[in-house]
């Protein structure tokens, strides 16, 4: 924690604390409805007064209902160190309450930003000594690219539905983009072969992209392009990444990840 809070503290971050529940629509409108958190991880409760509250998932949604309340000279730099929960069955590396360090920048469209904060983790991971580490990055573009992408995957997926896993052979139709994420065979194999949402940028999203690649590595930082890339929540919008560690095993190997979330600040 110390070493995160050098770091952040370098980069011009400030530290927030945001309380451990918050009420259920800040979640609601920014993690998403169908995600797999809000349907079946987050503990939900009501307090004296009927009124919906839940322990929080992670910590970006609270950041961001922070700034829209409050305010701040942007644009504003916070890093944070919480607690989160997650109603899930306790596994390698996933307990139900776990902590989380993270950084937020809002009130800003710079890719500039994005390339900022990888470096931030990824200056982290040496500082902590980790070597076999890895980049991955993708877009996922905004609105008017990603829906028109969303229609063509949504063809491709029912055309094959029927060599989907058994989970998204029946949900796939909530949010296509989910089985993009989905680590089992099926999936994977499925859309290997299918359309790629970074062949389907518009010229905003692809210059934005174009930028942040070219700002790592003027800064020396690889990275590998992921084109299945997407985050789990709804919130995200053109830059994701993800760092992986090659000497953990299969689906439990991402060390940190995050993106751009230009949405969320919008809705909430």
């Amino acid at each position: 924690l110390a070493t995160f809070a050098q770091r952040a503290y370098r980069y011009g971050f400030s530290l927030v604390i945001n309380p451990l529940f918050e009420d259920v629509g800040v979640f609601l409108r920014g993690i998403g409805e169908q995600s797999d958190v809000f349907t079946k991880e987050m503990y939900l409760f009501e307090d004296r007064g009927e009124r919906r509250y839940a322990l929080r998932p992670e910590g970006t949604a609270s950041v961001v209902r922070a700034f829209v309340q409050h305010q701040p000279t942007t644009p504003w730099k916070a890093w944070y160190a919480t607690p989160a929960f997650r109603y899930e069955r306790p596994q390698a590396g996933r307990y139900r309450q776990h902590n989380q360090l993270g950084v937020e920048v809002l009130g800003t469209d710079d890719p500039a930003v994005d390339v900022e904060v990888i470096a931030l983790a990824n200056g982290f991971f040496a500082d902590i000594g980790l070597r076999r580490v890895r980049l991955l990055v993708n877009s996922m573009g905004h609105d008017a690219c990603r829906d028109a992408y969303v229609l063509r995957l949504s063809e491709y997926l029912a055309a094959h539905e029927d060599k989907l896993c058994d989970e998204h052979r029946e949900l796939w139709r909530l949010n296509p983009l989910r089985v993009l994420d989905c680590k089992r065979d099926p999936c994977v194999e499925v859309t290997t072969n299918g359309p790629l949402l970074i062949d389907h940028l518009c010229p905003d999203c692809r210059t934005h992209f174009d930028q942040v690649l070219a700002g790592l590595g003027s800064l020396g930082i690889a990275s590998t392009l992921d084109p299945r890339l997407v985050r789990g929540f709804d919130y995200y919008t053109r830059t994701t990444f993800e760092f992986v560690a090659d000497a953990l095993e299969g689906a439990q190997n991402a060390s940190g990840g995050g993106g751009r979330y230009d949405k969320l600040v919008e809705e909430l």
